[in-house]
């Protein structure tokens, strides 16, 4: 069978792949069988897993275009995965056609595919590089010039931060990004949250126990002090459906059912 344009050569198509299980409960078509394996499993055990994908994607979408929108031509996505199905590039330049974005990811399968998808994209590159790290990730040629006085940079952390543990202090992470880019720079986070359900908290968390990348959830007050020295947009941290909807109906009766909590906020 021909190898697809976006799959680089020698690629192990029998192990599934965190970034392409992603693109699964998107709906996306970059994945392979094991892949689509593992989406179906997961799913087994938490049945909201696509709804919950889908919402931070779009909660993703909202944000960089209201960036955009305030001019914001600099994006740094950081935990990308694969820039497929609605990926940050193609959001902002709907906007401004003229958006560089800087992709990051620790995972060299996720990496070696978006190098290959964008290699003849001029205003997008890609590196690989570990966000516990952050002093490293910043080192990066790719970034540092992203960084350079002057643009302000919409920094991305969507759905990343609660792969990383207490003990590796998400919080330093977000202060030295803070501390590196100019002002006028926005921060855009989401998280997942025990608060959304927390009668299911403990076995969401179990459930990526069994994985690499183990979950961990936190609460309203703890994600918003992630938020340490920006100014916040409003309505501040909220569920996913709730921050900037399209239309109010879009946010339904239960925005917590998504288990998650995001925001954006200003580096003055």
């Amino acid at each position: 069978m021909k190898r697809p344009h976006w799959v680089p050569e020698g690629t192990d198509q029998d192990t599934p792949n965190v970034a392409r299980v992603y693109d699964c409960y998107l709906g996306g078509s970059h994945n392979f069988a094991a892949d689509r394996e593992m989406a179906r499993k997961a799913i087994e055990m938490w049945p909201d897993l696509p709804r919950i994908m889908r919402a931070n994607r779009a909660f993703l979408r909202r944000a960089v275009q209201y960036l955009a929108g305030e001019g914001c031509t600099r994006f740094l996505d950081i935990g990308s995965g694969i820039p497929t199905f609605g990926a940050v590039h193609e959001v902002a330049r709907e906007v401004r056609p003229d958006a560089r974005v800087v992709y990051v990811d620790i995972d060299p399968v996720a990496v070696a595919h978006s190098r290959l998808m964008l290699r003849d994209d001029p205003l997008c590159e890609v590196v690989r590089a570990d966000m516990r790290d952050p002093e490293g990730l910043l080192a990066e040629p790719a970034v540092a010039a992203l960084l350079r006085p002057g643009e302000p940079v919409g920094v991305l952390l969507v759905a990343v931060l609660h792969f990383v543990t207490d003990e590796e202090d998400p919080g330093r992470i977000v202060r030295v990004l803070h501390d590196e880019v100019p002002p006028g720079s926005a921060l855009v986070l989401s998280h997942a949250s025990s608060e959304g359900r927390p009668d299911q908290a403990e076995g969401h968390q179990e459930l990526y126990r069994r994985t690499p990348t183990p979950l961990t959830m936190r609460s309203r007050a703890d994600i918003t002090a992630l938020f340490d020295g920006f100014v916040p947009v409003e309505p501040g941290v909220v569920f996913l459906p709730e921050w900037h909807p399209e239309r109010l109906e879009t946010v339904g009766p239960h925005p917590e059912l998504t288990t998650g909590l995001a925001g954006v906020g200003r580096r003055p």
